[in-house]
Parts: C-alpha cells; sequence; structure tokens
C-alpha cells in the first residue's frame, strides 16, 4: 500500500475548516465525489474538499467545456442559472491559479429531481416451518468503496416481515446483504441462513477498509449453510440449529470476512465473543444472550480494527479484531466476567467509537461504560443501560470530548434519567431528572443562541450543553440528525422528513419531506433511515430512504449553497467509524471529533492517511 500525507487545510476567509482527528490514520481515496441536481431552473453541483487536499486548492467548474466561475472558488459548491438537467459538469482544482490537469472529475450525470433512485432487487418471500408466510423489506445500510474506484458503494440488509426482537419467539426468514453501486448495479447478494436469526439485534454489517489495500471488505457473523457472493457454502449446508420456539442457541458460530467487490469469503474462524452457556447472559431462553453489536476502530491509533460484541444487560464481551495480510485474527476480548465488572449491565443498544483521552487511539464507549482502546476498562459512569447515545465535541467551551446518553432504569440511573458525562473520565457533568424509562435522546447543535450543542429525550424539557434548562417542553422530533442546509447548526431527521428548528416557534419546519417520493422509514417507531451519512458533494449529510413498496432506495442530497468550507466528513476518522456502526442495533447519528455547529472556528492542520 502507497500512502500520501496531506494537509488538511486551514482555510481563514471567515470559513470553517476544523482540524481532522485523523493524524495519519488510514482513510478511503475518495473522489470528488461531485453531484448536480437540477432545481427551479437551475442546477446546484457540490463536490468534496478532500482531507489529502492541499490548504490553497480552489476549483473552476465547468459547464459542457464552458467555466462558469469568473475567479477560482473556494466553497465546493455552485448554482448555474442556466443550467440544464442534459447539462454535463466538469470540476478542476485549482492551485497556485494552475488548474491541476488530469485531476478533473466529471459529477454524476444530472439529477432531474433531489433524489438518486438505485433500484433493488428484492428477494423472494417464503414460509417458516410453522406455516408463517413472510416477504422482504429493506432494512439498515452501511456504505464504502468496495471497488477501489473512489465512489462509494451501499452495502445494505434484506429484512423478512417476520424478523424478531429477541424477547419474542418464532421463526423467522433468512437475512440477505446486498451490495450495490450508485448507478443501480447489484454486485452481490449474501445469504446468511437459517441459522442466523433475523431482527435488530442480531446482525451487523461491518463495512470497511480493515486490510488497507484501498477496497472494503465485509464482516459479519456468520453460521453454517451461509452463502457467500458466489454461491459457496460456509460449513453445513444441511445443518438446522433452530429450537421449537425459532431461537438459535446451538451450533458452531462464525465471523467471516467477505471480499466488498465480490462478495466472496475470505477468511472465516470461530466468532468471538463466544456464546458458551446461554444462562450465563441473563437469562435462559435466549433473550440476552444474542444482543449483538459492531462498529470499527483505530485501537493502534492507524489502521482499524472490527469490534463485534455480546450482551450489555447483564454480562457484557467485547472483542477486537485484525484482518491485514489475508489473515483474521483476535486482538483481545474484553469480558466482564473476568474483568472490569464495573461495565456489568452499563451496555446500550449501540456502542461509539471515539479518542477520548486523547491518546491518538480509539476506545469503545459501550454505553455507559468505556473500554480502553487496550481492551482494559477505563471507567463506569454506574448509571447502566439505556437506549441512545451520543458522543463527540459538544461543547467547545471544554477540553476533549463529552458523551449524552439517556438511561433505562430509575433505580440505577439514580435521578439522572438523561446524562451528560465528559468522555475522558466519565464524570458526571449534569443530568436531567427521570423517574421512568428515557427511551430516547439526541443532542446536537439546533439554537444559536446557545454555544453548543442543545440535548432533549423523552422525559423532560431542553437543555443546553451547560445543563441549563432552555424550555420545560422539548422538541417532539429525538431520532436522528443531519447536517443539511447552509449554516452549521444540525437538523432533525425523523421518519421521513428532515427538518430545522425554529427557536421562535419552538418547533421544527420541514426542509425536506420524503413522503413526496414515496419514501418509508425502517424500525418501527424508531423511525430511521437506512443510512445518513456524508456520501456525496460537499460536506452536508445525505440521507438514503427505501421506498414504501421495497423497490428502490432514495438518496436525497441537498440543494441549499453553503459559503462553508468542509472537508468532507468522512475523512474525519471519528465520523467515519460512527458511521460504519450505524448499522447496529438501534442506529445512531454519527458525530465529528471535533466541534462543528453555530460559531465553530478553524483550527490546526492535522493529516490523513489514504490507501492507493
Amino acid at each position: 500500500m502507497n500512502r500520501t500525507f496531506a494537509p488538511i487545510a486551514l482555510l481563514a476567509l471567515a470559513l470553517t475548516q476544523p482540524a481532522f482527528a485523523a493524524q495519519g490514520r488510514q482513510l478511503e481515496k475518495l473522489d470528488r465525489g461531485a453531484v448536480a441536481i437540477a432545481t427551479g431552473g437551475t442546477v446546484f453541483i457540490s463536490w468534496r474538499v478532500l482531507g489529502t487536499d492541499d490548504p490553497a486548492t480552489r476549483f473552476n467548474i465547468y459547464r459542457d467545456e464552458v467555466k462558469l466561475n469568473a475567479e477560482p472558488l473556494v466553497a465546493s459548491n455552485f448554482t448555474d442559472t442556466a443550467g440544464t438537467s442534459g447539462a454535463r459538469y466538469l470540476i478542476r482544482p485549482v492551485v497556485e491559479g494552475k488548474e491541476k490537469k488530469g485531476q478533473e472529475e466529471y459529477a454524476l450525470a444530472t439529477w432531474s429531481e433531489p433524489v438518486l433512485r438505485i433500484p433493488l432487487q428484492q428477494p423472494e418471500g417464503g414460509v417458516t416451518p410453522t406455516g408463517v408466510a413472510y416477504t422482504y423489506e429493506m432494512n439498515d445500510g452501511a456504505t464504502a468503496d468496495l471497488d477501489g474506484d473512489g465512489k462509494y458503494e451501499l452495502v445494505v440488509k434484506w429484512q423478512p416481515t417476520n424478523a424478531k426482537d429477541n424477547s419474542q419467539s418464532g421463526h423467522t426468514g433468512n437475512t440477505y446483504l446486498d451490495a450495490y453501486r450508485l448507478d443501480g448495479k447489484r454486485l452481490w447478494r449474501i445469504d446468511l441462513g437459517r441459522n442466523i436469526r433475523a431482527g435488530a439485534h442480531y446482525t451487523t454489517m461491518v463495512v470497511y477498509d480493515l486490510d488497507g489495500n484501498g477496497k472494503a471488505e465485509v464482516m459479519v457473523k456468520t453460521a453454517d449453510g451461509t452463502v457467500d457472493g458466489r454461491g459457496t457454502v460456509i460449513g453445513d449446508p444441511a445443518a438446522d440449529y433452530r429450537n421449537s420456539a425459532g431461537y438459535v442457541l446451538a451450533g458452531p458460530e462464525f465471523l467471516t470476512v467477505f471480499d466488498g467487490r465480490t462478495g466472496k469469503a475470505l477468511a472465516t474462524t470461530d466468532y468471538l465473543p463466544a456464546r458458551g452457556t446461554v444462562g450465563s447472559w441473563g437469562d435462559n431462553y435466549g433473550n440476552r444472550v444474542d444482543r449483538f453489536l459492531g462498529g470499527v476502530a483505530y485501537l493502534d491509533g492507524k489502521r482499524p480494527s472490527a469490534i463485534f460484541s455480546r450482551g450489555y444487560y447483564t454480562r457484557a464481551v467485547i472483542a477486537a479484531w485484525d484482518y491485514r495480510d489475508g489473515q483474521l485474527t483476535s486482538r483481545w476480548v474484553f469480558d466482564t466476567d473476568h474483568e472490569g465488572a464495573e461495565a456489568r449491565g452499563q451496555g446500550a443498544h449501540w456502542f461509539s467509537v471515539a479518542d477520548v483521552n486523547e491518546d491518538g487511539k480509539d476506545d469503545i464507549v459501550y454505553g455507559a461504560a468505556t473500554i480502553g482502546s487496550d481492551g482494559h476498562l477505563m471507567y463506569s459512569t454506574g448509571l447502566c443501560h439505556g437506549d441512545a447515545l451520543h458522543v463527540g465535541k459538544l461543547d467547545p467551551a471544554r477540553t476533549g470530548q463529552q458523551i449524552y446518553m439517556v438511561h433505562e432504569s430509575p433505580s440505577c440511573y439514580k435521578g439522572n434519567g438523561a446524562s451528560f458525562h465528559d468522555a475522558a473520565t466519565g464524570a458526571l457533568l449534569w443530568g436531567a431528572p427521570a423517574t421512568v424509562d428515557v427511551g430516547r435522546g439526541v443532542c446536537y447543535d439546533i439554537d444559536p443562541a446557545y454555544p453548543g450543542a442543545e440535548c432533549w429525550a423523552s422525559r423532560g424539557g431542553l437543555f443546553n450543553v451547560s445543563g441549563q434548562q432552555i424550555s420545560t417542553n422539548r422538541p417532539g422530533s429525538m431520532n436522528f440528525a443531519s447536517w443539511w442546509d447552509g449554516d452549521l447548526l444540525r437538523e432533525s431527521l425523523d421518519g421521513v422528513a428532515i427538518a430545522k428548528w425554529n427557536p421562535a416557534a419552538f418547533a421544527f419546519e420541514n426542509l425536506l419531506d420524503g413522503a413526496a417520493y414515496n419514501a418509508a422509514s425502517n424500525n418501527g417507531t424508531k423511525a430511521t433511515p437506512v443510512l445518513s451519512a456524508d456520501i456525496l458533494g460537499d460536506w452536508r449529510e445525505e440521507v438514503v430512504w427505501r421506498t414504501a413498496d421495497n423497490t428502490e432506495l432514495l438518496v436525497f442530497s441537498t440543494t441549499i449553497p453553503t459559503a462553508h468550507r468542509i472537508p468532507t466528513l468522512m475523512h474525519d476518522a471519528q465520523y467515519r467509524v460512527q458511521v460504519a456502526g450505524q448499522n447496529a442495533g438501534y442506529n445512531q447519528p454519527p458525530h465529528t471529533s471535533f466541534y462543528l455547529g453555530e460559531g465553530a472556528a478553524p483550527a490546526a492542520a492535522a493529516t490523513v492517511e489514504v490507501a492507493r
């Protein structure tokens, strides 16, 4: 692998150019991701500023070989007032007044609407051994460059309509994983087989370039009967370990690495964390033993490792894996039965990843407990399990990062139904009172009147990042978030709508209504998208929904101009790994390692390393 190091640009000009906490971490070599969207008689074009760009890089834009800008552009978006949906747009980088020949890139074919439609190949339904018919619906997704061309592909999970929560008995259909290019071509399909139960807590996809060859792999829990993208069966194709209640509590468990381009199985080994004795996880019928999560972390500060976990209500086990030079090896295993018992019962339905102590290496924020990059417990707040978790630079006035979490058990959280604590030490900075299960909560910057993020949950009011109660009321949306419009505030992403907070009206007001395009959200009342991330264009985030009939993926990209120049968020290593883990459990939105909100200031440069 050849590596290129370049400073992330520090641009004054009253623009925001944050320092990314990549520090030489291996990240994707991306193209400009340029997109052109016809809207209201004009065409809006946007493209990536890369983490590897020279700080002085500007841009020229051409329509059908005619240059449109008088002076090189600083911001990475442009509105062509004479553009049409038939136009072709070219982006050329400019350094020190000279165009960089050979580095120009064309935008995707101009969209005639603010959405890219990707046709889906829906699996055929079936009937369970107990005679229950089911069909398939699109569920969670991940994104990565699977073939090394600098463009993102999508890996998505097909879930049967009889998918189960772990607390529910019953057989399910198989789970399928598909890979699609943005032009609609399906690359492969993996059938996880009957020995992988279907449901939100059973399958997490790690889709990431783990070995540094410039092409992402797919890592997932497999079993006897899993079929790879080439049609090869893993293990015993005849094995059936389902019991009469539909649970899979016997038989071997595997971890498999698949080639992201072909779906071919590259390496398979025994799964860690291992099942062991079912009852050691808190019950005997199969609920707590099969609570799985997954993600990616830079445990050595340079190269990514895959993280898989099991259990969070009682016993918690976290396993770190490396896939390098064709070999899949265990890095470490943390088990509350062996050490760090204070982390027992502290997990959430999702874990986050961040360098909480600023030593250059990622740590695992496992709900109310944090496990260090070396696989040992750093701290536990003792406030116990919860359903939502946010980790990022939420308070610009404080050193380091912060964690906002909601909690389930009043007897454990002792009045702090939502907590805000220091990511490095676990020290509680403030809490919001509650007396019941606090099932939802978010924390991001919506109001310019208050420095930093605002936080709210399904119980209590709206708080600023210092714990001051802004209102005893709370905004009605609290599922996801998206940087969508032209300022640095973040918008609500809830159901199939993106909405901006109006402080005067104390209400979110729609900027995008996906219902007009037949969009549908996932995971019931969680109302989450297939994926939300900075996939195309400038630093703002795209949202991917499915159509209600599961025939298309809908990729929406903003058409609102912005003066803020920020490198692609995917070259902030923390944001990138939080995107990678978004498909796990109760999906959560990603947060950057730097403060990105109202009043964000430029900061010092960092470096990015990319695979070639």
